[in-house]
């Protein structure tokens, strides 16, 4: 069986690896795999794909296409509509955590795509609720991580205000909000610090970098910019509580990862993230761009050592359901095959 998969392959140009780069590697164990496109521009892009679907029309039994809710949209819809008129089948991956202002706004162009896919996939329960109230089938496959990947650091004792972030620098995960609440908790912890760790997409780097330093906490923030994740996972080990502060979401690799690694998690309340973490059970949850309600979190992880270990360890608890091991049969069943 020959598939194809349709997504953004950027981190050669110092972005975080998407599904198309995680997902094909799992899925070449079992079958023929091709990925595109690796132009970072995105009039190349999205020629590159179009080319790449004329050319090799008759080769793939299946394309996958990663699908988001921004402008990556439209790489989705002229991918489906190729598919449509060479009649391979297609299957949407659903990552936008905005993509029902996608559907309400863009009704036509989501009707095109999403009625006559082979099958939608979600990899959440709340984009998968979303997708059915509006009448398009769905089934929920959800993100994995290779759980060995990650080793589990218990923090439970001693933890100091050492905080860290991961994401894209992107408007939609507000960074800013972390600087705010480093200025915030500093009247506190005098030797709080930040490290954030992610790529620049869209000029958020530097404004977050001209906040800190408007509000005088720019000694007390470590960009790391991009980092592998080989590296960052090694720098997480000196940092007690992981912040997400993102005002869309879906299911982010990111928390998985985090939670693999032990982190007490605070994070904003929005998309599919109450799907993912539960307050007080293995994360605790505040309201969007809530900065007064994050600080408050972060003193009552560095208060209580019980609530803290419960966590991390309910967060480890939780993630080891989301290996390839255990999830790799639901796409084998979606291609109606097995993989010995």
């Amino acid at each position: 069986m020959k598939i194809l998969h349709i997504g953004n392959k950027l981190s050669k140009h110092g972005f975080n690896p998407s599904t198309v780069e995680t997902l094909s590697l799992q899925l070449s164990r079992c079958y023929e795999v091709s990925t595109i496109s690796d132009k970072k521009i995105k009039f190349f892009r999205i020629f590159d794909i179009i080319v790449h679907l004329v050319n090799n029309r008759y080769k793939y039994d299946y394309v996958l296409i990663d699908t988001y809710s921004t402008k990556a949209f439209y790489f989705a819809y002229v991918s489906a509509l190729l598919c449509r008129i060479f009649k391979i089948k297609y299957i949407p991956i659903l990552h936008g955590g905005n993509l029902e202002c996608r559907l309400s706004h863009n009704s036509i162009m989501s009707k095109s795509v999403f009625n006559y896919s082979f099958e939608n996939i979600s990899p959440s329960l709340f984009l998968q609720k979303i997708f059915e109230s509006y009448g398009y089938k769905s089934i929920h496959i959800p993100n994995n991580i290779e759980i060995s990947d990650y080793t589990f650091l218990m923090r439970s004792k001693n933890l100091g205000p050492k905080i860290l972030w991961v994401r894209a620098f992107d408007e939609i995960y507000n960074p800013e909000m972390a600087i705010y609440m480093l200025h915030e908790i500093k009247k506190t912890f005098r030797y709080a610090n930040l490290c954030m760790i992610g790529p620049e997409k869209d000029g958020s780097l530097l404004k977050c970098k001209e906040l800190a330093n408007a509000l005088n906490v720019r000694n007390d923030v470590d960009f790391k910019g991009h980092m592998s994740k080989n590296d960052w996972v090694i720098l997480s080990k000196k940092y007690s509580i992981f912040i997400n502060t993102t005002n869309f979401d879906n299911m982010p690799v990111s928390i998985l990862e985090i939670m693999a690694l032990g982190l007490p998690i605070i994070s904003t309340n929005v998309g599919g993230i109450p799907y993912l973490l539960e307050h007080k059970v293995n994360a605790l949850l505040i309201n969007k761009n809530d900065v007064k309600s994050m600080v408050s979190s972060i003193k009552l992880l560095l208060k209580d050592a019980n609530l803290s270990k419960k966590l991390s360890l309910n967060g480890r608890r939780k993630v080891e359901q989301y290996s390839w091991e255990k999830l790799s049969q639901k796409w084998y069943q979606l291609f109606d095959s097995d993989c010995n």
